[in-house]
């Protein structure tokens, strides 16, 4: 597969936005979402050229997102992001303020936990490198795309602890690593130092370094340090690029594998990786953390998101005892 070439001078408008969403290293996931809903907002105005409309045409589509389509609060701050980028950034248009949007209702509700039993029927149910990965969710608190995009060199397994780069608001943290995982972690990255140096004796090893140290280390890519802990069993072309690299493990894989773990384990709950990060935040305050804490290893900016997990630790309804008990 060839690498897409795109210029901020191109007269494809979708491939002038891929240029300035590549300028400012924005990830391929958000650029792939931008380009999604600038096609789709021209497409909901009949194929009319974004610089023909405005603030109404923006306001109509957003508020057709909220009352036809039911999408959440995210997604259409999602939606809305990605249009003011395409008019901001790509054909320098400033849009009024747009206050007569219909906002999507944000849901509130607590959050899937799962019981320490049911933990470790859990892990009990996996295996090889998805075990790995589903005690590491559990045990540090890590969103999926974090874990998978850890790198050799942020695993400290002296400090017992793991770096976390780049989380969500591209932010750095320190998370602890579990003593439970210590050898297992080892045991894997001995296999995966063996796979990256038949890579790099066939002629590859590469790896993808974020932003522009690519420019700036240009050996570092085949480093072992910058090799990620979980990567995937094949090699794939950069779309970006057009470079043969082996990047990370897919995260549909390891949706795939806690589903059919879940299943196994006979847990009636809907499991997904994240059911794990917040099981680890609420087990923590059960065990005494306190709320402070937890928060600086979840990377939350504000308490009041970690404050959700203080309503699930709540026995009983708010530990209230029912009369029918009594």
């Amino acid at each position: 597969m060839n690498a897409q070439v795109v210029s901020q001078d191109s007269p494809k408008l979708l491939d002038r936005m891929r240029a300035e969403i590549r300028l400012r290293h924005y990830s391929i996931r958000t650029e792939q979402a931008y380009v999604d809903w600038a096609r789709r907002y021209i497409l909901f105005h009949d194929k009319r050229h974004p610089r023909e409309m405005g603030a109404e045409e923006v306001r109509d589509f957003l508020s057709h997102l909220a009352t036809e389509r039911n999408v959440s609060a995210s997604t259409q701050g999602q939606a809305k992001s990605a249009l003011l980028f395409l008019y901001r950034e790509v054909l320098h248009i400033e849009l009024p303020w747009l206050d007569e949007v219909i906002s999507a209702k944000t849901a509130k509700r607590l959050p899937v936990v799962l019981t320490q039993t049911e933990v470790r029927h859990l892990i009990g149910a996996t295996s090889g490198t998805m075990g790995i990965i589903v005690s590491l969710l559990y045990g540090t608190g890590m969103r999926l795309l974090e874990a998978l995009r850890l790198r050799v060199k942020d695993v400290e397994f002296e400090r017992r602890e793991i770096i976390v780069r780049q989380g969500k608001g591209n932010k750095d943290r320190v998370t602890v690593l579990p003593e439970n995982l210590l050898l297992p972690l080892k045991a894997h990255l001995e296999r995966v130092k063996a796979l990256h140096e038949r890579d790099l004796a066939e002629g590859f090893g590469e790896v993808q370094l974020p932003d522009a140290l690519e420019r700036k280390y240009p050996k570092a890519g085949r480093s072992w340090g910058w090799q990620f802990v979980f990567p995937s069993v094949s090699r794939s072309t950069d779309p970006r690029s057009g470079v043969i690299r082996r990047h990370h493990l897919y995260e549909a894989s390891v949706q795939r594998a806690v589903r059919e773990a879940a299943k196994l384990a006979e847990i009636a709950k809907p499991v997904s990786p994240h059911t794990l990060r917040h099981s680890f935040a609420t087990h923590l305050l059960q065990n005494g953390y306190d709320i402070r804490t937890v928060q600086e290893l979840l990377g939350h900016k504000d308490v009041q998101t970690t404050m959700i997990y203080t309503h699930v630790l709540n026995k009983g309804g708010r530990g209230v005892v029912s009369p029918l008990d009594r």
